[in-house]
């Protein structure tokens, strides 16, 4: 979507939807990290079954936008490097965040990981696609090669400004709702501080040429003033003359 969405207060992370419809576009798993570290983010990392389910409802209204949206899985930043024990049943515990984070949260599609070649790590996102024996292939996590090409999320460290405030104000019977948007106020405020304050040389520079085009003109016209009376009167003789035409 291009665009930070940010829930909660400055205490809580924000988050960035890189989805392309265009095939050709989306990337394998390396440049869908280097891409977040570029932004100034990572790739995402889930502590909690409350954040899975706040990523859920993104890309649920993504969905609804009616913009054509259509199946397309997300790099999510848990991966394997090496290939040992990579066929054995510990391969499970070798996944780690790419971020630093020891997050032991999993949401694992049944099955999954398959290990093998398959170390990197999607959330699903294949709304057309027939349901399989974990159910529809929404949301839950599947391992696969890293240079296949899919969509991703960045994940930003607290105390960024929301770029766009997501949700309704929280309600706090809700546990999910912990990171629901109360920073509406505190990041509408700085973005305007932000756009403004560049502005204001600018908008001094125009002034300052406003009034020295003012101030040009004015002394021209009491140019004009000071000597049009006599150049008014030039064609006009002082004295009056008698014409010889008009003699009898």
């Amino acid at each position: 979507s291009g665009q930070k969405v940010c829930y909660g207060d400055l205490k809580h992370s924000c988050y960035k939807l890189a989805y392309f419809q265009d095939l050709s576009r989306r990337v394998g798993f390396q440049e869908a990290r280097q891409a977040c570290e570029i932004d100034g983010g990572a790739l995402l990392s889930l502590e909690s079954e409350a954040e899975q389910q706040l990523i859920e409802n993104m890309l649920q209204n993504l969905t609804k936008s009616g913009s054509g949206i259509s199946d397309g899985d997300f790099w999510i930043g848990l991966w394997r490097s090496g290939d040992g024990l990579a066929t054995s049943s510990a391969c499970p515990d070798l996944y780690q965040w790419a971020d630093g984070s020891i997050s032991p949260f999993r949401n694992w599609y049944t099955d999954e990981p398959s290990c093998g070649s398959e170390a990197c790590v999607v959330m699903y996102h294949q709304p057309t696609a027939n349901p399989g024996l974990g159910g529809p292939y929404l949301y839950q996590w599947n391992d696969d090669r890293c240079n296949m090409k899919h969509n991703f999320i960045c994940k930003y460290g607290p105390g960024i400004f929301p770029t766009v405030p997501a949700g309704n104000p929280y309600d706090t019977s809700k546990p999910e709702d912990q990171y629901h948007v109360i920073a509406t106020e505190t990041g509408i405020i700085p973005n305007l501080i932000y756009v403004v304050i560049p502005t204001i040389p600018l908008l001094l520079l125009i002034l300052v040429a406003f009034g020295t085009c003012c101030f040009q003109m004015l002394h021209k016209s009491k140019g004009r003033t000071k000597t049009s009376p006599n150049q008014s009167t030039l064609w006009i003789s002082k004295t009056p003359r008698k014409d010889s035409s008009m003699e009898v």
